[in-house]
């Protein structure tokens, strides 16, 4: 094919069609301002009515495009075809996640872990006829880079310990119950403590620190696990020490 193009391997889950995944290779349009989810787009809309796959905004925002592509996870609305030579760019659904059909996988399980966090503010908040709860930019400066998680799981594809335990409650999952855990105005660090602390929580990460490298929001994962033993450990030893942890 010409330079102006280039070729996708996607992969492709139908089970009325076949049994295993497959891929299918098509060769799309290039130029420099395209991206990945504009290839996938074209694909749909002018070879392939049947792929499917899923994707929102456009904008790095929704997190619903996430793929992997050429073995890493990724936005696809966010990688742009000129950062790949020749091709072809291999497209497959986010590893460890259950396939449902072509690029499309089951979120259960990280819907459950996330909700079994509880990931929102819990404590006495004042009525709303009192007014707003206010904070200091400082409180909000201490957990805002946790609150900018956008759900994509790219995290936890790249996560080598959710790979070989799928129990793991997953980098996102700590994070951001670590980012409530930081609020001013929540209450609720002995609630998420009875998920955290158990043996598929926090201490089941090995600090590989791959969900880091990959997020697209600069969230670290990696450091809110991190962090969030330290504070678990240094609430036990006020528990079980006098004197506020002092001998």
């Amino acid at each position: 094919m010409g330079a102006d193009t280039i070729a996708l391997k996607v992969g492709r889950y139908r089970p009325e069609h076949a049994p295993e995944p497959y891929f299918d290779e098509f060769h799309v349009p290039r130029t420099d301002d395209m991206v990945v989810l504009d290839a996938l787009n074209h694909i749909k809309d002018h070879l392939d009515g049947s792929l499917a796959y899923r994707w929102s905004c456009r904008m790095g925002v929704c997190g619903s495009c996430g793929m992997m592509v050429n073995g890493e996870p990724r936005l696809t609305c966010s990688t742009f075809l000129r950062d790949f030579d020749s091709g072809p760019i291999v497209v497959e659904p986010l590893r460890y996640f259950p396939v449902i059909r072509d690029l499309v996988v089951d979120m259960t399980d990280f819907m459950e872990k996330l909700k079994s966090v509880k990931p929102w503010i819990i404590g006495e908040e004042p009525p709303i006829d009192e007014g707003e709860h206010l904070q200091t930019p400082d409180q909000l400066e201490v957990y805002k880079q946790f609150s900018m998680c956008i759900n994509c799981m790219l995290c936890f594809s790249a996560c080598p310990v959710y790979g070989q335990d799928p129990e793991f409650l997953g980098p996102a999952v700590i994070a951001l119950a670590h980012r409530y855990n930081l609020d001013s105005r929540d209450r609720g660090r002995a609630e998420r403590a009875r998920i955290l602390e158990l043996d598929n929580g926090i201490w089941d990460c090995t600090f590989v620190g791959e969900c880091t490298v990959v997020c697209p929001k600069d969230v670290d994962p990696a450091a809110a696990i991190q962090r969030s033993k330290v504070s678990t450990a240094t609430h036990m030893l006020r528990a079980v020490l006098p004197f506020g942890g002092r001998e």
